[in-house]
């Protein structure tokens, strides 16, 4: 059973994200996608698990509804899709067939403190850039620009010039990028065992739309996609399978208070921290930025 809750500008689904996309997304409907599937890891997602009987019955479920991506999205559209690390070269092979890769992008975070210890552990996720046409797609570079180091810290001077010049203070973000992931101190956090940060989703935003385009999340989890959509100015369409996390994007996207009788609230935080554990934690900060590799 499909249900459909929208305001003017927001649409949220709940229900199957392929059955959505195969009878409720018109064709060539829609600017931008960004996809966040389950990554086939054994996670729990509320009544969900994310884990399938074959790596190839992932494979063959994913392609199905990358297939329903493409065809909803505009000939001058983009879309992102991330995945596990595993399952990458699958995606990456199949889409490039279909739709033009622009980027590959490695998003990278801190470790949480328990690590592997008997192999390299994995601190990234890959994400793919795509666009059906290579010649007319969006792309605000100087929305997303951020510190290049060599100019704004270090103000080295390039001599190569016919005029020595000093070194840009900005520039556009490599494939490369390091956003910390949500924890449960941070004022974003939603009870999701998979949270993407604000951070990167309002760069693929507006780099990728302008004000008043069309935004799809097919799996929406804790409705980030849309609530940045909507700070932005842009439209979006929302698609969950789980009542729980609904609760989120209801409360987030639509701004309800109460469903079926349930007050609607964010998850309570504890924010207070010792002196001590606020210096550590700014010293640790303040060393990964510094080596952020987008700047």
């Amino acid at each position: 059973m499909v249900e459909q809750f929208k305001d003017r500008s927001h649409t949220i689904y709940h229900g199957d994200a392929l059955e959505i996309l195969t009878k409720e997304i018109n064709s060539e409907s829609v600017d931008l996608i960004f996809i966040d599937p389950p990554y086939n890891i054994g996670k729990q997602f509320s009544n969900f698990y994310d884990k399938w009987e074959s790596e190839q019955d992932y494979i063959k479920w994913a392609y199905q509804w990358l297939n329903e991506c493409i065809r909803v999205l505009k000939p001058n559209g983009t879309l992102y899709v991330m995945t596990s690390t595993q399952a990458m070269p699958y995606f990456d092979i199949y889409l490039r067939e279909k739709i033009v890769i622009l980027s590959r992008i490695i998003w990278h975070y801190d470790s949480s403190g328990v690590q592997a210890t008997k192999y390299y552990g994995s601190l990234y996720e890959p994400i793919l850039h795509c666009v059906k046409d290579k010649n007319n797609y969006i792309f605000n570079s100087d929305d997303i620009k951020v510190e290049a180091k060599t100019g704004a810290q270090r103000k080295l001077i390039d001599y190569r010039k016919s005029i020595p010049t000093q070194y840009n203070t900005e520039k556009v973000p490599g494939n490369v990028w390091y956003f910390p992931r949500v924890r449960y101190r941070m004022k974003e956090y939603e009870n999701h065992p998979s949270q993407k940060p604000e951070s990167l989703i309002e760069r693929i935003i507006l780099a990728s739309s302008n004000e008043g385009y069309s935004v799809l999340d097919p799996f929406a989890g804790t409705f980030t996609v849309a609530a940045i959509a909507k700070k932005l100015g842009r439209s979006s369409i929302s698609i969950e399978s789980q009542k729980e996390y609904l609760k989120i994007g209801l409360r987030r996207v639509l701004g309800w208070q109460e469903y079926q009788g349930e007050k609607l609230v964010s998850v309570p935080k504890n924010n207070t921290r010792s002196h001590k554990i606020s210096q550590k934690l700014d010293i640790i900060q303040g060393n990964l930025f510094n080596g952020d590799s987008t700047a």
